[in-house]
């Protein structure tokens, strides 16, 4: 899952950062608002995370413009501002959560993760694919009962999978989720962390669709 984090506050930045990078999110970040509207209308991201109080664009305007350009990404507002009205105008604005500072870590994590499932209409926090299971508040796997030892970019690859079940992902598609913008991508690198998920999960749990891509469904039924 790739994330957008638009934060003004260098240190703050670095934070949210470091501490969605070590839970296996690929994160792409912006200083300001110019910066930031720019990412969120060309590139591909499952969620953002979008301070209000920007400089060169504030975060209102941002979002307004995101929304009216039709970019459908989930945002969670973030800010200092704790004023009601406030908060209104983040909703208004197309705002899908809300976060004031100051703030627990553990509690935007957890938010974000409500966003991305709700977004991929996953209503529970245990995703379940035939025998395979993934805890997205752990990240803990398991297959027919057994816990699986993934790799940090197995198990990026296998979370896009399992949120967007019984859908044909393209190459270009995993690789937009499963890395950040600074990333030497590789389209290679995703038929070998598929190679290894079928190794490890069964190899019936994902599906080659010749010159379209890849799916995940539970075993018996098609994309």
């Amino acid at each position: 899952m790739r994330v957008l984090v638009v934060e003004d506050d260098p240190g703050l930045l670095r934070q949210i950062s470091r501490a969605l990078s070590e839970v296996g999110y690929s994160v792409d970040p912006a200083p300001d608002g110019e910066e930031g509207q720019f990412l969120g209308e060309t590139e591909p991201y499952d969620a953002i995370v979008l301070d209000l109080g920007l400089p060169k664009i504030d975060g209102l305007t941002v979002l307004d413009h995101w929304r009216q350009s039709g970019v459908a990404i989930p945002v969670l507002i973030l800010t200092a501002r704790d004023t009601w009205n406030q908060k209104v105008a983040g909703f208004d604005a197309g705002a899908d959560d809300y976060l004031t500072k100051p703030f627990h870590m553990e509690e935007l994590l957890a938010r974000l993760r409500a966003l991305i499932r709700r977004t991929a209409g996953h209503a529970n926090p245990m995703l379940e694919c035939g025998s395979v299971q993934l805890d997205t508040r752990t990240g803990k796997v398991t297959s027919r009962g057994a816990g699986v030892t993934l790799t940090a970019h197995e198990l990026k690859v296998l979370s896009y999978f399992m949120h967007h079940q019984g859908r044909v992902l393209s190459q270009t598609e995993l690789i937009e989720h499963v890395y950040d913008q600074d990333f030497d991508r590789d389209s290679n690198t995703i038929e070998v962390f598929i190679a290894r998920l079928r190794k490890k999960l069964g190899a019936e749990m994902i599906k080659t669709h010749r010159g379209r891509g890849y799916s995940m469904s539970p075993p018996g039924e098609s994309a």
